[in-house]
């Protein structure tokens, strides 16, 4: 099933009015559209889509068509854009949905259109179970049920609500990878002046970086590991990162580390992890937090999987956006109990030497080792001496090794006690070894806790928990046949076991004793337990194998049933050999009276456990379950909570709702169900089925025991196989041995009243014994019978005389002993009938006018059939003619039917069976060789008392047989002396009337069968079996693709049971393809299991369509089948009699017309231009190839090459070829492709083949016509990033120290336009149809089936096919043919010029991580590059070099570009290589030779190089494509092509702006062909791959290639690409202050103060480092220097990095070119004379991203600065570029990192100048304060001679010791000082002022003077 997920869309021009917007796809030409919704500019639908590929699976060849039309507008105004998707990674990787977002959509001349769409791909493949059941699949050798077909629940994912788990990468075969880690850079890693380095382990090889200064380390290098593993084992591979600081000692090194696995990368995005930051932690201490953070990128790249784009390393992310933290370093938060009780029902061990005397069976020392791995508990038993040896494997394939736990060894005993407890933590540890295991089992952590995320609506979680309950053990069976052990899984007993999480550790213990009273709790715990009964009722079984043993079915539960288990009754089916169909397979006769098994145990109580199990399955009413353990109480709340939230979502619902919106929801809500569907406690084991051959079993099938379950609650609460006929197919690995047909019941034996009622048939019981006799002296006796009793068992082993056989007891004999016709040795259509009656029909033809004569078949049956004469019919065996041959004229037969006498069978009295041996096969006619005979004999029994139980089971348990050694048995005698017998009894059901059916087999074709060993064709014929029958088709001689149109016809096929049960569970048909070449049975070549459809009521039936059913060989897929299958009921109406016979062609019936592909005549043309890398076989050179095309039953033969060295193409070229071929695209066969050579003596072997799929790619219209493209304004759209990268690669020279332009529409004067870069191969552009639109490349394979799966080509062929109907009428005329105006076929001269620009994501071949890359160019038997032009120490090369060569196309068409690895002794390793085909670049039609510029030069940089000018090459466009030549104005600015007008107007707006534009009619024909989607002057990326590692890429290469054929003229000048220089720059820093450091001393005085001094360097030129002077007893941090600091350095202003060339080593020979950010690093030290210096603070800065200073040093902070205003928000420093503002002061803060958080030091007062090399030598400058100083001249800093002592600067002294250290003090004292003298003023002058103011002299003194 394939889903698409239609999220949302981008419509950049929409206004939100207007009509609506939709989606419409289409896929294998059926259409779906979501909804339409308003056309806003960025719409959404979140919709869902929907494909059912019933048994057809997706292909790599398939694709998915998207439109987004607009609705109801006419068709030349509706489309907004489209676009195809590729479906060949989610073919591939079906667990990987396919996310595309924003997908760019084009109109259809393929120019974007603006609009995007977002979706998301998701394919089931058919069959397959979907995630999130956690339904167990049976194990590898267990069959399948087949039937009922059963919904599968499909759990779909939508946008928005997609979880971000992965899937797990399935184990299988062992294929190539290549892990990829590259160490980014470092931040915040904790230390003081460190020197870190980083190891990186992956797996068991160790990596590491080189050293780098500070704690923000730049590195950017990359490791690589391959290996050979499974994806499962893969995973499991660690990755262990390791941070050290270089200059620490061993023990204390580690700043800190990071563990993850394969599988967390393999399991992301496009299996990479790019720029992801890792939380390191202290391995020692992981509660002491981060110890820093380190980028990585890691990858996984698998052989054959494309890689996607990595991120580009330049730039920063924040670390809390992309962090990834470590989950197992974390400490221990939990810990798994897992109680280990004791184990019951193991198996006998043989003795290893029977041969001695005394060797009997016994038990074995038995211990239990249990292993956590990470999601699966896994416990496994093992043998041994002292049972201690060997582990399970719950995880099987991979190879770490774990930490197991494992139980003490119990002496050999039946039911050993451990009571011991083991205890696990919490962190995933993956396991495997493997030794002698007696068995397995899972505990699966996803059904034993929940997390709670399955749920919504508040239902918690829980820990994970189990038992106490028994868990059932399996491992392989020792009597199994010559199949491997691991296919095998048989019952090995099983343990009880209790698991509980606790929080906390365990306190260092692994393993305990249990405590008594838990002991007491479990035994109290325990259900209690009940007998179950088994029953089986075998309908039929088909497809036997032919071996001389007698066959029975062994049917056993745990060791119940088990006849390889002494101590329980077995239960199988009585024993006999298998008849011949007929045609090809066998099968056991078991007629009307079906063999019934019966099996009765004792088991503890599931019920109530299955019906919870079941009722999720049905999602029923509720959940009736009593909850025993804490696991049960979990999962009944959690069911109970979600079938309430599924009953009020169905209610809230709205009731008419499209399916469109209904099925999203309904797959998330069977995705719940399924969360909760499993029942791990249920402690039954599962039911198995055993094919056994005398001793030896052949094959199993594994049935879980809840689906067979029984309920007395309903139906909903039943197992969905319960009393359901269902098929089994029993096989091994590449052998199917039966196809069993049977219905199985499981309940209580108390309830099993209501068996009757899930049985078709009645039951009956018999006691049965065969009578033997031997022909002695040609007389029959059965007296003195050698090593054989006279009556015995069907085995003739144990003595069974009829007078000493007892019923059970409780059972009465019915009736006498009777003989028992032997009619399982009767063909299926006589058995059970007393008359039959023999017909054939006489045929006669003749000719017009003639007399009737005998046709060329004289003698046929009702089907055709050739049967022999009536003369010649032979009257079958057991049987005796009746009556002589009549004409039948009343029956519905032709003039010359003849019915055949009556046959009846002998008289049951003389039933006898006759041998040549005792052994041997028995036969019904007595031969003139046969010495024995035997006959049954059969007594019915009943129950003496009706019971409420089910009288099968009355019979376990009270039937066992008296037990007697063989040799007493054989000498028993029937005198009736002795003791009574009990023997098992025959338990038969059998049916009153079959139902007639008749099948119809449509078989129309076989497509991609694979031959059989090194044949390159097949002669293969099909054999249907159904039931008991079987037919096969005619041979169809030398075809892989063959065309039977056939119909099989069964006809009175006779099945037993209701018919209505047949509609429900029809029988399987199977069709098995064999290479019949020559005589035998043939090689088989694939095996397809197909459900017919079933119609009772044949007047309603609909004729089948054809369907496509996968074949299955012996090394996996081998093909598909077209076929329909209808059964069809015979009642008694006479309806079957109504309906038409298939119509006779040619001696068989073919397919009807109805259900048979319509036909239509059709054209396909063949455009065979050459083969191309033709090997021989057997070292033979190929000679004289021919080519056969084979399509549809034709053939078509194209002459010889007659000299493939000087001309590899065909003679002639064009072909035409008239066949009928289905209308429907589903059923059109392949082309196939047949090379033959011719050499001597006629002598043609086959060289090489190919299979040509999916032909509507090569549909074409008759009156197709080619849309001619409109003008367009040519629009930017290349990554800036990639622009500026190539300009200054291409154009490095022209501007020297600039950096390029933004963008190129506006470029200045003399600058060149910048080409196209592509991510891919040019070849891999979308609209570039892969340059192979004249001709395209068919790889030749091998002839002969066993390619492997990846087989290796022998050749090419080169050619194109075209598919178009032609006019049934033969007087229309045919359209006009395709391949008409074709080139030349002549090998022609061309100059090839090679331009590599650069490589990166390069695969090491040096320890270092590194490599010495340069290029070899290799064409034919040229090549060029020289080992002495490598770049060395490197993994992102820039080469920047061009190469020319010659070459002759297609003699010399693979242009071989190879990236070598330069060592000091030859030979070099080659990295990689990619190869171009150089003849499909000449002969496209996209003008790939040679890419169009974008503006038109006549001299400088981007002149015009071709060879054609723009106005000649439209002239050879319109040539090349059938159009009239263009015709151009006077003046050159319009011309008229293609029926349009193009002006130079249209394309550009003003005279050029640009140097040496040429003419205005080139510029015109140059814009035109931009118009027409040619391809344009680009740059390539292409990937290397490596021989040695193949489907693994090794990098990438920056290319372009020009080809100049010879016959056209000299081709202009070539490309410049010589890389550019680093440019100069010098950058002055002058240290001016700091402040706030923190002192390192204290002084006498108890001062605190510091001799700072600041050290100060470029990242990556430490040798550079330069420092300031010593600022003496600097107080409280305040330091002076006015020091500067010059640091020369190389940059590269397009990459933004620093350039470092220099030696790793003094023994190195070359430079190693280090690019690095430019960071500058300032350090703070105090400066000590007796130690080593302390470290105060860092600083660092990098240029291209400074932080914007503070212009005071109370600014001068680490936290973001707040807005004055309240309405601001907190915002961080703004950043800029010192490269542009070239010049910066002011204060930067300084800090220390400890404890995992970063504080701040202090503060530095700086001034940053840029310079380039020009401005540093106008204004020189000199370091420090020496000379010349200036730019800014430096002063010395004022700071006293000797440092504040207290005689010669006693104030200053004050101020620093007295004043800093107590102001508060001083000026609070001084305060209060000053009120108290206040006050005390106040108070001494209070008294005379008030006393002033009572008597107020100077009142008085005023009145005195007046008087």
């Amino acid at each position: 099933m394939l889903r698409l997920l239609v999220a949302s869309a981008h419509l950049p021009a929409a206004t939100g009015a207007g009509p609506g917007v939709h989606v419409y796809a289409r896929f294998r030409g059926v259409p779906r559209s979501t909804r339409v919704v308003p056309a806003e500019r960025s719409p959404a639908w979140n919709e869902t889509l929907v494909w059912p590929l019933a048994a057809r699976p997706l292909r790599p060849t398939d694709s998915l068509a998207l439109r987004l039309q607009l609705w109801g507008q006419p068709e030349a105004h509706r489309l907004l854009g489209a676009t195809t998707v590729p479906l060949r990674c989610l073919a591939e990787d079906p667990g990987l949905p396919l996310d595309l977002s924003q997908l760019p959509l084009r109109d259809p001349q393929g120019h974007p259109t603006g609009a995007t769409v977002s979706l998301r791909c998701s394919y089931v493949p058919p069959g397959q179970v979907a995630a999130g059941n956690v339904t167990s699949q049976p194990p590898e050798g267990v069959a399948p049920c087949l039937s009922p077909p059963r919904p599968t629940p499909v759990v779909g994912t939508a946008m928005g609500m997609a979880s971000h788990h992965h899937p797990k990468p399935a184990a299988g075969k062992k294929e190539d990878f290549q892990v990829r880690v590259r160490v980014l850079q470092g931040h915040q890693l904790q230390g003081s002046a460190i020197k870190p380095v980083v190891t990186v382990l992956i797996g068991e090889h160790r990596f590491r970086s080189r050293i780098r200064a500070g704690n923000n380390p730049y590195y950017n290098e990359v490791f690589s590991q391959h290996f050979h593993l499974t994806p499962l084992q893969l995973a499991a591979v660690p990755i262990h990162i390791q941070v050290l600081n270089s200059r620490a000692i061993r023990a204390d090194a580690i700043i800190g580390a990071f563990k993850l696995d394969v599988g967390t990368v393999y399991n992301a995005p496009g299996r990479r992890l790019g720029g992801t930051w890792l939380s390191l932690q202290h391995p020692r201490h992981p509660d002491a937090g981060c110890c820093g953070y380190l980028r990585i990128g890691a990858a996984v790249l698998r052989a054959g999987e494309p890689v996607s784009e990595r991120e580009e390393a330049a730039g920063s992310q924040e670390v809390e956006a992309n962090l990834l933290q470590s989950a197992l370093l974390t400490p221990c938060v939990a810990t798994l109990q897992l109680r280990i009780y004791c184990a019951e029902e193991l198996p006998w061990e043989e003795p290893s030497r029977p041969f001695l005397a005394g060797s009997k069976r016994s038990f074995v020392a038995v211990a239990v080792r249990a292993s956590f791995a990470g999601r699966t508990v896994g416990a496994g038993g093992t043998v041994g001496a002292g049972g201690t040896v060997g582990a399970a494997d719950p995880c099987p394939g991979v190879t770490v090794s774990p930490t197991q736990l494992c139980t003490r060894a119990m002496p050999p005993d039946a039911k050993p006690t451990w009571n011991e407890v083991l205890f696990f933590p919490l962190r995933p540890s993956p396991l495997a070894l493997r030794s002698k295991v007696l068995g397995t089992a899972k505990l699966h952590l996803s059904h034993i806790s929940s997390a709670g995320a399955e749920l919504e609506g508040g239902v918690p979680g829980f820990l994970p928990c189990f038992g106490p309950s028994f868990l059932p053990f399996y491992g392989p069976r020792r009597d199994a046949a010559d199949v491997p052990s691991d296919t095998m899984v048989a019952y090995r007993g099983r343990v009880l076991l209790e698991l509980s999480t606790h929080t906390g550790d365990s306190d260092g213990r692994q393993q305990d004793a249990i405590a008594p009273e838990d002991i007491t709790r479990v035994q109290r715990l325990l259900p209690r337990r009940h007998r179950l009964g088994l029953c089986a009722v075998f309908y039929s079984a088909t497809m036997l194998p032919p071996t001389s043993e007698p066959l029975c079915f062994e049917l056993s539960i745990g060791n119940h049933g088990d006849t390889g288990d002494t101590s329980c009754r077995p239960a199988a089916t009585p024993q006999g050999h298998p008849l011949f169909d007929g045609n090809h397979y066998y099968y056991m006769p078991w007629h009307d009276s079906k063999p019934v098994v019966a099996v009765t145990s004792s088991w503890e109580d599931a019920g109530q456990r299955w019906d919870g199990q079941n009722l999720m399955h049905s999602v029923g009413e509720r959940l009736a379950q009593h909850p025993r353990t804490r696991l049960d109480v979990e999962l009944r709340a959690a069911r109970l909570q979600l079938l309430q939230l599924l009953a009020s979502a169905a209610a809230a619902g709205p009731p008419h709702r499209a399916w469109a919106e209904l099925l999203p929801e309904a797959e998330a809500w069977l995705g719940r169900v399924a969360a909760l569907q499993a029942e791990p406690q249920a402690g039954v084991p599962d039911v198995l089925l055993w094919l056994r051959s005398g001793a030896r079993c052949l094959a199993c099938a594994r049935i879980p025991a809840h689906r067979l379950a029984c309920s007395a609650h309903g139906p909903a609460a039943c197992g969905w196989l319960c009393g359901r006929t269902h098929t089994l197919m029993l096989e091994v690995p590449g052998h199917l041995h039966a196809q069993l047909r049977v219905r199985l019941w499981l309940g209580r034996v108390a309830e099993s009243q209501e068996l009757p009622r899930y049985l078709e048939g009645a039951l009956h019981v018999y006691a049965e014994t065969y009578e033997n006799q031997m022909k002695i002296l040609g007389k029959w006796s059965r007296q003195a019978l050698p090593a054989r009793p006279s009556f015995s068992d069907v085995a003739g082993r144990v003595a069974l005389p009829r007078e000493r056989i007892r019923p059970p007891q409780g059972w009465c004999w019915d009736g006498p002993w009777a003989v028992e016709p032997p009619r399982r040795l009767l063909p299926e259509p006589e058995a059970g009938m007393d008359e039959v009656l023999e017909e054939v029909y006489e045929n006669q033809s003749r000719r017009r006018g003639g007399e009737w004569g005998p046709a060329a078949v004289p003698s046929t049956d009702v089907a055709g059939a050739a049967v022999p004469p009536k003369e010649e019919v032979v009257c079958p065996q057991g049987w005796h003619v009746t009556d002589d041959w009549r004409v039948e004229v009343t029956g519905a037969v032709d003039e010359a039917g003849e019915r055949c006498p009556h046959h009846s069978p002998e008289a049951p009295d003389k039933a006898w069976e006759y041998a040549s041996l005792w052994g041997g096969r028995f036969h019904l006619q007595h031969r003139a060789g046969d010495a024995c005979r035997r006959r049954c004999w059969r007594r019915h029994m009943v129950p003496e008392l009706p019971s409420s139980v089910a009288a099968i089971f009355l019979l376990e348990g009270t039937a066992d047989a008296e037990e007697m050694p063989e040799s007493k048995q054989m000498a028993a005698t029937p005198k009736g002396r002795g003791h009574p017998q009990h023997p098992t009894p025959v338990i038969l059901c059998t049916f009153e009337r079959p139902s007639s059916f008749q099948l119809r087999c449509y078989l129309f074709q076989a497509l991609e069968l694979k031959p059989h060993g090194t044949k390159t064709t097949a002669d293969p014929v099909a054999h249907v079996s159904f039931m008991h029958v079987s037919q096969s088709t005619r041979v169809l001689p030398g075809t892989l693709d063959p065309v039977w149109d056939q119909s099989l016809l069964f006809h009175r096929v006779q099945l037993h049971g209701d018919p209505r049960g047949l509609r429900d569970e029809p029988p399987a048909v199977v069709v098995e393809v064999f290479d019949q070449d020559g005589g035998g049975a043939g090689s088989f070549l694939g095996r397809s299991v197909c459900t017919p459809k079933v119609w009772l009521d044949v007047g309603r039936r609909k004729p089948p369509r054809l369907q496509r059913y996968p074949l299955q060989g012996p090394g996996g897929p081998a093909g598909e089948l077209l076929a329909a299958f209808e059964l069809l009921h015979e009642a008694e109406d006479g309806a079957m009699a109504r309906l038409s016979t298939p119509p006779w062609r040619q001696g068989t019936f073919s397919i009807p017309p109805g259900i048979r592909p319509v036909l239509r005549l059709m054209a396909l043309e063949v455009l065979a231009w050459g083969l191309r890398g033709l090997r021989g076989r057997c070292l033979l050179p190929v000679r004289a190839p021919s080519l056969e095309v084979q399509c549809g039953g034709h053939v078509l033969r194209i002459p010889p090459i007659t000299d493939l060295a000087t001309n590899p193409n065909f003679p002639i070229n064009a072909f035409l070829l008239t066949l009928h071929l289905p209308v429907d695209e589903e059923y059109v066969p392949p082309i196939r492709l047949r090379v033959l050579d011719t050499q001597g003596f006629g002598f043609r072997p086959h060289v090489g083949q190919a299979c040509v799929q999916d032909l509507a790619r090569f549909r074409r219209e008759p009156d197709g016509e080619e849309q001619l493209p409109q003008p367009r304004v040519p629009v930017s759209g290349s990554n800036p990033g990639r622009r500026r990268l190539v300009e200054q690669i291409l154009h490095g020279h022209g501007r020297q120290g600039k950096e390029p332009p933004k963008d190129t529409q506006g470029q200045p004067e003399g600058s060149p336009a910048v080409p196209q870069v592509y991510g891919c191969e040019l070849e891999a552009v979308p609209k570039f149809e892969g340059l192979q639109d004249f001709c395209q490349t068919f790889p030749l394979y091998q002839p002969g089936g066993q390619q492997g799966d990846d087989p290796v080509p022998v050749g090419e062929f080169k050619g194109l096919f075209c598919l178009y109907p032609l006019p049934e009428d033969p007087g229309v005329p045919p359209p006009p043919r395709r391949f008409q105006e074709l080139p030349p076929s002549q090998p022609q001269q061309c100059l090839v010029r090679v331009y590599i620009v650069r490589a990166f994501d390069l695969s090491p071949r040096d320890r270092n991580g590194m490599c010495d890359p340069y290029v070899r160019v290799s064409l034919g038997a040229k090549t060029l590059g020289k080992r002495d032009h490598y770049v060395p120490n490197t993994v992102e090369p820039v080469f920047g070099r061009m190469f020319e060569v010659m070459g002759t196309i297609p003699l010399e068409k693979d242009l071989r570009v190879s990236l070598l690895d330069h060592d000091l002794l030859p030979p070099d390793q080659e990295i990689g290589s990619t190869t171009i085909d150089l003849e499909n670049r000449l002969l496209s039609r996209f003008r790939a030779h040679c890419g169009l510029p974008r503006l038109y030069r006549m001299d400088g940089p981007g002149c015009w190089r071709d060879q054609l000018s723009p106005s000649r090459a439209l002239e050879h466009l319109a040539r090349t494509r059938g159009l009239q030549a263009p015709e151009f104005s006077a003046d050159g600015t319009a011309v008229i092509f293609g029926g349009s007008t193009f002006l130079l107007s249209h394309f550009e707006s003003g005279p050029p702006t640009y140097r040496h534009p040429g003419a205005p009619r080139e510029r015109l024909a140059l814009h035109v062909l931009h118009a027409w989607n040619l391809v344009p002057e680009h740059l390539e990326t292409r990937t290397l791959y490596n021989s040695a590692q193949p489907g693994l890429e090794q990098g990438k290469v920056q290319m372009w290639v020009d080809i100049f054929p010879a016959s056209l003229g000299p081709p202009g000048p070539p490309v410049d690409i010589t890389p550019r220089k680093p440019q100069s720059y010098e950058l002055r820093c002058v240290v001016w202050n700091t402040r706030d450091v923190e002192p390192g001393d204290i002084s006498a005085a108890g001062q605190r103060m510091s001799d700072i001094y600041v050290t100060g360097w470029l990242d990556g030129l430490e040798e550079q480092k330069q420092r300031t002077d010593v600022h003496y007893r600097a107080l409280q941090g305040d330091g002076s220097f006015h020091w500067r600091f010059v640091f020369p350095f190389q940059y590269l202003a397009a990459e933004q990095r620093c350039v470092l060339p220099r030696k790793e080593h003094f023994w190195s020979l070359d430079e190693t070119v280090l690019k690095v950010p430019p960071k500058l690093i300032l350090q703070v030290w105090d400066n000590d004379k007796f130690s080593a210096d302390d470290f105060l603070g860092v600083l660092e800065l990098e240029l291209t991203r400074l932080p914007r200073p503070a212009q005071r040093p109370q600014d001068c902070t680490l936290k973001p600065r707040l807005s004055p205003w309240p309405w601001g928000k907190a915002r961080g420093p703004p950043r800029f570029s010192l490269f542009r503002q070239k010049l910066a002061r002011g204060w930067w803060p300084c800090v220390v990192h400890e404890g995992g958080a970063q504080r701040m030091a202090g503060k530095l007062e700086l001034s940053l100048e840029l310079l380039d090399e020009k401005e540093a030598e106008e204004r020189p400058a000199g370091k420090g304060r020496e000379e010349p100083n200036a730019y800014p001249p430096l002063q010395p800093p004022v700071r006293p001679d000797s440092s504040f002592l207290w005689l010669l600067a006693p104030l200053r002294a004050l101020r620093y010791a007295v004043w800093r250290r107590h102001r508060c003090r001083i000026t609070a004292t001084a305060a209060l000082l000053l009120l108290l003298l206040l006050l005390l003023n106040f108070i001494y002058s209070a008294p005379g002022y008030l006393a002033m103011k009572l008597v107020n002299p100077l009142r008085l003194f005023g009145a005195g003077s007046k008087h």
